[in-house]
């Protein structure tokens, strides 16, 4: 982009230059930050994962009875056992960025006859929910993530933006801007002696 060579055009880069250095190094922070938090989020997750991982091999035997659907009649099937009443986030702010946090995943209490289905059906229930629970957690995480990543690419720009082009053009256009200011003083110089050699020599 072409420059005014002048001293207000070169007071005007050097105010900018002050300014891009002073924000930089917050906006570095920052990207620093959420690739932190994102990096933890996602060790969150994995860990999250693995204790739901644990849990499903735990009842993998009475998974398995679920998925014949021969063991109960429809009326009395373990899905209609459990039921999401509703999933209970609150608003954190990481960085500046609005995220949502897991507080609690709620089921409707339903009753059962417990004539009608086999002693073990109350902790595979409460394992269901704990895994629900879990899913529940685990995709709140990964929105939090999707959040952050999406912040970290738009700072990561901010930064390039800053290092690899707005702070060389400002130091190179101070650079050209001084360097006409320069010529044109010497020019000024070698002018002022010469008609100053011109008045001697015609007095």
């Amino acid at each position: 982009m072409a420059v005014k060579l002048t001293k207000n055009e070169q007071k005007l880069q050097k105010d900018r230059l002050k300014q891009f250095q002073r924000y930089l190094p917050t906006l570095q922070l920052k990207k620093q930050q959420l690739q932190m938090v994102i990096r933890q989020i996602m060790a969150e997750v994995a860990q999250m994962r693995q204790k739901q991982k644990h849990l499903v091999d735990a009842i993998q035997v009475w998974i398995a009875v679920f998925n014949e659907n021969t063991v109960f009649e429809d009326a009395l099937n373990l899905e209609n056992l459990i039921k999401i009443d509703r999933i209970e986030k609150a608003v954190g702010n990481i960085a500046g960025v609005s995220i949502p946090i897991f507080k609690e995943l709620t089921f409707l209490p339903i009753t059962y006859d417990l004539d009608d289905y086999p002693l073990w059906v109350d902790h595979a229930l409460e394992s269901l929910r704990e895994i629900s629970s879990y899913d529940a957690l685990v995709s709140t995480l990964e929105q939090q993530v999707k959040l952050l990543s999406r912040e970290l690419r738009t700072t990561s720009q901010r930064v390039n933006l800053f290092e690899k082009v707005k702070i060389p053009e400002a130091k190179e256009n101070i650079r050209r801007i001084g360097i006409y200011l320069g010529d044109q003083q010497t020019a000024a110089v070698v002018r002022g002696k010469i008609a100053k050699k011109k008045i001697v020599k015609e007095a």
